[in-house]
């Protein structure tokens, strides 16, 4: 990891296990305060969330510190979205460091990091990127909202369907079309006050992260980065790939810990379950998946800062690797997690069903396996085409 020492990443994730209700014993969560915010309204609770961000500067971490950041790079923020995802975390962590901010810097709007920058990093502006609309697919082709000129500004018409933390973000960076269907790609920075804007909360299977659906009817906006930013949307959209797997990789370390625990202390005909050759199997089938998916997202991390050596495949080629991997290695993690534990794992009353549930959503929610994989393969021919 570059920017900080062996011993100072340890200090910091043991700072993050411990502001994230991780520090105690393998396999635990601080499962009341999850719960009790899975309950509320928000699913989130902004005090906490400006005090991880005075304490441990994590929304701002890869910011510039002249924008109110840290001056980390992605190789640092991986490990802080690996623990939220041990934690299943109930804060907008994701969407506003993991999807926001990287579309920020990837639109290189100097104006517009000035003035959204510190107050993001200092946690009073969540932010979020609405792009998916009624599809659900993270797909700037399939964009139909329309961005027209108003004066000095722009107005926003139309839909999104799938919106990470959007009922409460006060900063919403929209994908939008200018001036009609068939308009180039841009993003327009709309509050979460903006008049035409309404925003309604989505019922979806993970409660531990809130998603909404958006509807934009005249919504005043103004232009971030260039009129077409569809190369800034497809490298934005690499580094949350990435973000996105880390906390995958870290939610099927916490399933596996969570499984081993149990399989130690869970006696059966005299002796303890882990001592069975299946459940022997089992556990070295997930820790060699969520060993693939760490390594996955780490090469992915270090290629984004560094770029590629010789051998490895291009950024977008390796954030497309991660997902792959990570997403598969949290859905069978959390899959085995519950078979271990056995009846107790199926109840509402277990954590392991909490990890279950955004391993399914979280899968889906900046593509699927298969797009993932259509990806990269029209990123492998085109490679082999150009070579």
């Amino acid at each position: 990891m570059d920017g900080i020492s062996a011993e100072e990443l340890t200090d910091f994730k043991s700072s993050l296990r411990a502001a994230f209700g991780t520090g105690k014993k393998d396999g635990e969560i601080d499962s009341d305060t999850v719960r009790r915010l899975m309950g509320t309204t928000d699913g989130w609770e902004r005090p906490a969330w400006k005090r991880l961000a005075g304490e441990l500067e994590l929304p701002g971490l890869v910011l510039d510190p002249a924008h109110g950041g840290s001056g980390f790079t992605v190789a640092e923020l991986v490990h802080v979205l690996e623990e939220a995802g041990a934690a299943s975390l109930c804060a907008p962590l994701l969407s506003t460091a993991g999807l926001a901010v990287p579309l920020l810097l990837a639109l290189g709007d100097a104006a517009a990091l000035g003035e959204y920058g510190p107050a993001i990093s200092n946690g009073s502006t969540v932010a979020t990127v609405a792009l998916a609309e009624r599809e659900g697919r993270w797909d700037p082709a399939l964009v139909h909202t329309v961005a027209a000129s108003a004066g000095d500004g722009f107005t926003l018409t139309g839909d999104k369907g799938v919106v990470v933390d959007g009922a409460t973000a006060d900063l919403l960076l929209v994908v939008a079309r200018a001036d009609g269907p068939q308009g180039a790609v841009g993003v327009y920075a709309v509050h979460g006050d903006a008049a035409g804007l309404e925003r309604e909360p989505l019922v979806s299977l993970d409660q531990t992260r809130r998603l909404a659906a958006l509807r934009m009817n005249g919504t005043p906006a103004a232009r971030i980065g260039p009129a077409d930013a569809s190369a800034q949307l497809a490298a934005a959209t690499e580094l949350s790939l990435i973000l996105l797997a880390a906390e995958q990789t870290g939610g099927a370390q916490r399933c596996l810990d969570m499984a081993a625990a149990y399989a130690r202390t869970r006696y059966q005909f005299g002796r303890a379950i882990g001592s069975f050759q299946a459940i022997k199997q089992r556990l070295a089938e997930i820790l060699v998946k969520v060993e693939s998916s760490r390594s996955a997202v780490y090469a992915a991390a270090r290629i984004a800062v560094h770029g590629p050596d010789e051998g490895d495949p291009p950024v977008a080629a390796a954030a497309r690797v991660a997902a792959i991997t990570a997403a598969e290695a949290f859905s069978f993690a959390s899959a085995q997690n519950i078979q271990i534990h056995g009846g107790t794992g199926f109840t509402w009353e277990h954590d392991a069903h909490l990890f279950f549930k955004r391993a399914r959503t979280s899968a889906q929610l900046l593509g699927t396996e298969a797009e993932h994989v259509e990806a990269l393969a029209r990123l492998l021919e085109a490679e082999s085409a150009a070579g």
